[in-house]
């Protein structure tokens, strides 16, 4: 019986997967976007074909780098310029350094004007290719050693990509609240998680109700905090561009940080909860007899053991994402004052304290409702 429940909720959550990509653009068309960024611009797969003279000098404070340019002919591979040839200059600079070698794959910016090709430039390495490579071993060693139970999260995974890709974004564009988005999108992602590694019903309640309400505290918290410190997210990280697809589209801005709090934050405390809830109900199949209060208090013991490295690992999460934006905040040696309610700074502290702390509201949530749902099903077991 188990066995067969966990292939259906295999083939559920993967038609589930489906029928969002497919229902997609129903949601929000492609056709409503009413522009791109830069339609003058297209990036197309192009191989380089022969360097045909170089300058290229040792960078004075950088000894691994060098600056100067390249004369290059390179070809198009792919798209309607494809099998299209190209001499062209590649400027190698201290931060744009992009130096080629002869039959190496690069992406061309290939620009145009009244639908000719006026200029063409490298943009950038081809590097698709390692992250391709290395999403292969991921899932090889996912399931070499995760076995059956690796391919349900492989499984699980591949549904909060698809979620996150193919409902939440499409709804932001068509102008729902982010906030509301994110909320919709962790509830069906922590439901198709905890079906797919649960493996009891109750504890899958357990786990999914803890995880979902640790969330919504922390979605609740940040965005408090957020309106308390006047910080709406237009300040974050590509907002100029976020602004401007706004503007041609019916995307809200107005929460859109708080929505990548809830999902930044969604991994942490689903995994919080399930490992709250897995405690308890193995300290209640070795002890059948404990009372809710009991049950309760052993899972915040074992809460209390796990919170420091769990909230820890998403405040390290956030500072390594920002660690050239303390690096240049130290060099400069601003003042404290400035430093302390610049908008940057506090969005990230905003970040990661409002997912620490619906972390660690999660592990009390988590254990009373764990501990309720046991005794509840016990108390009905013993009427029947």
């Amino acid at each position: 019986m188990k066995k067969k429940f966990n292939y259906i909720s295999i083939a559920v959550i993967l038609a589930l997967s489906i029928l969002l990509i497919a229902i997609s653009p129903l949601i929000y068309p492609s056709r409503y976007i009413k522009d791109k960024l830069n339609k003058n611009l297209t990036y197309e797969i192009a191989k380089v074909i022969e360097v045909n003279s170089e300058v290229l000098n040792p960078d004075p404070n950088l000894a691994s780098v060098e600056v100067g340019y390249q004369d290059v002919t390179i070809e198009i591979l792919k798209g309607k310029y494809a099998g299209q040839k190209f001499k062209i200059r590649n400027g190698v600079s201290r931060i744009y350094n992009i130096k080629v070698k002869p039959g190496m794959e690069v992406v061309a910016g290939i620009y145009t004007d009244q639908g000719k090709i006026s200029q063409v430039a490298i943009y950038s390495h081809k590097r698709s290719q390692v992250s391709y490579s290395l999403i292969v071993i991921f899932c090889i060693v996912m399931l070499l050693v995760g076995r059956f139970k690796g391919f349900k999260s492989l499984v699980a995974l591949f549904f909060t990509g698809v979620t996150v890709i193919y409902l939440m974004i499409p709804l932001i564009f068509r102008g729902i609240n982010p906030i509301l988005a994110a909320v919709v999108t962790a509830i069906l992602t922590t439901t198709a998680m905890m079906i797919l590694i649960g493996d009891s019903k109750k504890k899958i309640y357990s786990a999914a109700i803890g995880a979902v309400l640790g969330v919504v505290v922390a979605g609740l918290i940040s965005y408090t905090a957020g309106q308390l410190a006047h910080l709406s997210g237009i300040t974050m990280e590509n907002a100029e561009s976020i602004m401007y697809i706004a503007e041609k589209s019916s995307m809200k801005v107005d929460g859109l940080m708080f929505a990548s709090i809830l999902i930044a934050s969604l991994g942490a405390i689903m995994d919080m909860a399930m490992t709250i809830a897995s405690s308890i109900f193995e300290i209640h199949a070795a002890n059948p007899n404990q009372s809710e209060t009991q049950l309760f208090k052993a899972g915040m013991n074992v809460g209390r053991d796990v919170i420091g490295t769990m909230a820890n690992t998403l405040i390290l999460a956030f500072a390594g994402s920002s660690l050239t934006l303390l690096i240049l905040l130290i060099a400069s040696k601003m003042p404290y004052a400035q430093v302390s309610n610049l908008d940057v700074i506090n969005t990230e502290l905003i970040q990661g304290l409002s997912g620490s702390i619906g972390i660690i509201l999660t592990v009390p949530i988590t254990s009373f409702i764990t501990a309720i749902i046991i005794k509840k099903e016990k108390g009905k077991e013993k009427i029947h």
